[in-house]
Order: structure tokens, then sequence, then C-alpha cells
């Protein structure tokens, strides 16, 4: 397991453009275009990551806690070429598993992943209503094994805050987790 930091997109990035399949059999595509009027928590997520297993419970509280106030939207990036336990079948059971029932979808060309400069599983980004990025960064300082708490603190101050329309509390840490599994000899120049 690679220990890798969030690559903290400026403050202030606008949504990029994206349409991606949803990782459930027979439902259509989510287009950010069809997003709603409500801040917008984007999760680069995965099956398989430690991280994310750790985190697993958070984001479910996360989707109880917020998840009428907030859109909540997971999406994997990582190469099924080099981990294919990654892939949608597999995405759909965890998110059963969890009882997510946020939009889960797969970027199979990892082009929302670069034009987020995603860098890690889990890697979190808040836009606000507009659409401008509010927050990036970590759910909290928990790690596994490292003994403390999983509360999400950080992200929850900023989704509180987002609500509010009021800039979130810093600073503002990077995400730490596993590397996003790029497609080989296809990572991005800012990788690594």
């Amino acid at each position: 397991m690679v220990r890798t930091t969030s690559t903290m997109l400026p403050l202030g990035s606008s949504l990029p453009g994206f349409v991606l399949p949803q990782c459930l059999p027979g439902a259509g595509p989510w287009s950010s275009d069809s997003r709603s009027a409500q801040p917008l928590l984007v999760m680069f997520l995965c099956v398989h990551c430690p991280f994310v297993k750790h985190v697993e419970p958070e984001i479910t509280r996360l989707q109880t806690d917020f998840g009428e106030r907030v859109q909540l939207l997971g999406i994997s990036s990582n190469s099924l070429e080099t981990h294919p336990q990654d892939n949608p079948a597999a995405m759909a059971a965890q998110r059963a598993r969890m009882g997510w029932r946020f939009p889960y979808l797969f970027d199979g060309e990892q082009t929302v992943a670069r034009a987020f400069r995603a860098a890690c599983t889990p890697d979190f980004f808040l836009f606000d209503a507009a659409g401008s990025l509010v927050y990036r960064g970590q759910l909290d300082g928990s790690r596994p094994g490292n003994d403390e708490p999983l509360t999400g603190s950080d992200l929850r101050a900023a989704l509180t805050a987002a609500l509010a329309c009021v800039p979130p509390p810093g600073p503002q840490r990077p995400s730490i987790g596993c590397n996003i599994k790029w497609h080989p000899g296809r990572e991005p120049a800012w990788f690594g």
C-alpha cells in the first residue's frame, strides 16, 4: 500500500463537466449538468483500498446526517487492468453492503480523476451550490492503525460551513490514502 496525499486542487476551482456510467446495472449515466442546486460532495473511492474500507462507516453516517441537504457522489477511477477487483459489480456490492444511496460512478477512462487532479482514495472535493470548490482534503485525522477516532470532523465542519454559505474553517489538510491506480504507462505528468 502506497500512502499518497491529495494534490489540493485550488479553492475556487469550478466543478469539471463530466458524464459517467453508474455502477448499478440498468442505471443511466450521471451528468454533472444534472446535479441538484445543493452543495456537492465528490468522493473518489474504490473497493479494495484499506483507507477507503476504514472510512466507509463514516461515509454512511455522512449520508445519514447530510444526504438531504448535500448531494453526495462517489467515483471510482482505478484501472481494471491492474485492479480488476474494483470493477462496477464489486462497486455495486460495496454500495449495497454500506447502504449507500448516492450515485457511485465508474471512471474507466480516468478522465474525471485527471480533471479533478485526484490522487488517492479516498479523496474528497466539496463544491458549493454554485459549483465552486470550497473544500478539498481529509475526512479527519483517522487512518488505519493510528488509533484516532473516525469522526469525519474536518469534512463535517466543511459541510456545515457550506450549508451556512460561509468559508470552511482552516487549515485544510490533504487526504491520505492509496494512490489512484492509473492505467499502466498513462500516469498523469503531475503524479508521482
